[in-house]
């Protein structure tokens, strides 16, 4: 009969637990109990089925070659352990992940860089309440008034622009 003991446990439950959410510590504390139950109850087997006195049952068994049939029946019984064909699978699964999470790591790193450039460049410009509207213009060019290339008119609003298109607007129902 095959056999497969464990000997230690492969699970770091230390290095787990510091990685679940407060949230989910009920959770887990439950899984931890059930797993060590079904531990305790696996290493409470013997390792090797124990040995049967076939001569005792000869002795008793009337039917002869009754002992002598089981005992061979039982002999040429083989179980085998399960084959393992899904760890290729979580490897290939696992080997995936990591490339996923590289390629979202190096665009973070990007992005970061990106967002801390912008964080200098706001650092760098004056204080909204000593800058003038020149230098408003030039750190917004996008949200100043223009007077020369983009001339607007009082009170500089959207709808009061000649070049202003009223059908993009969404209509309002008229409550009657």
């Amino acid at each position: 009969m095959a056999a497969r003991r464990i000997t230690q446990s492969s699970i770091n439950w230390t290095a787990l637990a510091e990685r679940v959410p407060e949230n989910q510590k009920g959770f887990f504390t439950a899984f931890k109990a059930k797993s060590d139950g079904y531990l305790r109850r696996m290493m409470a087997n013997p390792e090797t089925s124990p040995k049967i006195d076939w001569d005792y049952y000869k002795a008793r068994v009337p039917v002869q070659g009754m002992v002598d049939d089981f005992r061979k029946k039982y002999e040429s019984l083989n179980i085998p352990y399960p084959t393992d064909n899904v760890t290729p699978q979580i490897e290939q699964q696992e080997k995936q992940s990591l490339k996923e999470v590289q390629e979202f790591v190096k665009q973070s790193n990007v992005r970061i860089a990106g967002y801390e450039a912008e964080v200098g460049r706001l650092k760098g410009l004056l204080p909204f309440e000593q800058m003038t509207l020149e230098d408003f213009k030039d750190a917004y060019p996008d949200q100043a008034l223009d007077p020369l290339n983009k001339p607007t008119y009082w009170p500089h609003t959207p709808e009061e622009q000649l070049d202003y298109d009223d059908s993009k607007v969404p209509k309002e129902d008229a409550h009657h």
